[in-house]
């Protein structure tokens, strides 16, 4: 059963604070969904974050309230968060940063239905560092941790983090990202096929086999791995082209190297148009260190569209047997799964009828808001006396 906290009998209703830090599309995402469906269920929600974040998701049209602050540590930062928090039941941070801050501000708050406020802390991914910022990401988490009534982790392996940190409650909550914008229905077969070949004519892959690799462009994300792999197919007769499309701090060096080595790569920068470019592409490549709850990863299922993924992090847990998986690092294993399954059409049907499947076995966006509202529940009820 969903719980409703509708107020009743002059109660007022239970109020939320959500504070996003630097975090990436899925959590914020995830805030937005969150909020529309606690609104809808007769919670108050604010959301803290940044107006760039407010801009790209607009939290008001959800019907939460807007807080802007600013994602750092500083005091008066923390002063402004703190505000946002002084009549809060419940505050719920989204990543290590969030956490840290919601942490601070907090500190000594008394909440209106007495006792200290309840801090839940979601673990949507975790920080790729080496060094001696290793051990202050350690430590770091290991305060974030221990400060939180609970952690939810969205894959097992962020739960076991958790717990390992110190946390005195850590829970597996996999969090459901909203359905993408869904490409124009045609209205007959041909229709499909004059839209996907538009698509592959503007990158270039009428004839030739189109691989799709969707995310940021940083180290973490493996296209250098993704760029050495594509070496095994330069001979093929036609030549697959691989897309990749995001920004990020490599892209300078990515396109040296696809330039130098004459790969077949084309950087589309920043796109907005995923659900088409999924619907043209024949494969799509997620070559990652480290996912949780990979965006693309779910896109691809639902769309139909065969996955080659690293075995990392959570993508096993999310993917089942739904995708092509190979260890992270291995550029050759990488190139034999792609080249195999361009080479095996039944195979490639068979994955893309297996993600629609484990697709449809993913917890739903009202799914999530339940999960949740039921731990606020869990905080927020009075004691009752024995």
């Amino acid at each position: 059963m969903t719980s409703t906290p509708t107020p009743s009998n002059g109660q007022s209703p239970l109020r939320t604070v959500q504070v996003l830090g630097r975090g990436g599309a899925g959590s914020a995402a995830h805030v937005r969904s969150l909020a529309a469906g606690l609104v809808a269920r007769g919670v108050r929600v604010t959301v803290c974050a940044t107006s760039d974040t407010e801009s790209a998701y607009d939290f008001t049209g959800a019907g939460a309230r807007f807080a802007q602050v600013a994602p750092r540590t500083d005091p008066a930062s923390v002063a402004s968060l703190r505000s946002a928090c002084w009549d809060a039941d419940l505050v719920h941070a989204h990543g290590l940063g969030a956490g840290l801050r919601a942490s601070l501000a907090l500190r000594g708050l008394r909440g209106p239905r007495g006792g200290r406020v309840p801090l839940v802390i979601t673990w949507h991914t975790k920080a790729h560092t080496e060094g001696a910022r290793a051990g202050l990401v350690h430590l770091m988490e290991r305060r974030v941790a221990r400060a939180a009534a609970v952690v939810l982790g969205v894959c097992s392996d962020l739960v076991d983090r958790a717990r390992e940190r110190g946390a005195r409650d850590a829970r597996l909550a996999p969090v459901a990202i909203p359905r993408p914008r869904p490409v124009r229905a045609p209205s007959e077969p041909e229709d499909h096929d004059r839209m996907r070949h538009k698509e592959r004519a503007e990158l270039g892959a009428v004839d030739r086999p189109l691989l799709l690799a969707v995310g940021r462009l940083d180290p973490s994300k493996g296209h250098d791995l993704l760029l050495d792999a594509a070496h095994a197919w330069c001979a093929l007769d036609p030549q697959p082209l691989l897309a990749i499309a995001g920004e990020g701090e490599q892209r300078a060096a990515l396109q040296r190297r696809i330039d130098a080595e004459r790969l077949p790569v084309q950087l589309l920068g920043r796109r907005d148009d995923v659900p088409e470019l999924l619907a043209a592409a024949d494969l799509v490549v997620l070559p990652s260190r480290w996912e949780a709850r990979s965006l693309i990863a779910q896109e691809a299922l639902r769309a139909g569209v065969p996955l080659v993924a690293t075995d990392t992090g959570g993508t096993r847990e999310l993917v089942g047997r739904a995708a092509e998986l190979v260890r992270y690092g291995d550029a050759t294993a990488l190139a034999r799964s792609v080249l195999g399954l361009l080479a095996d059409p039944a195979r490639r049907d068979a994955l893309a009828e297996a993600g629609r499947v484990q697709a449809a076995g993913w917890p739903s966006e009202d799914d999530t808001v339940a999960q949740v509202l039921s731990v606020y529940d869990e905080l927020t009820q009075p004691v009752q006396p024995v």
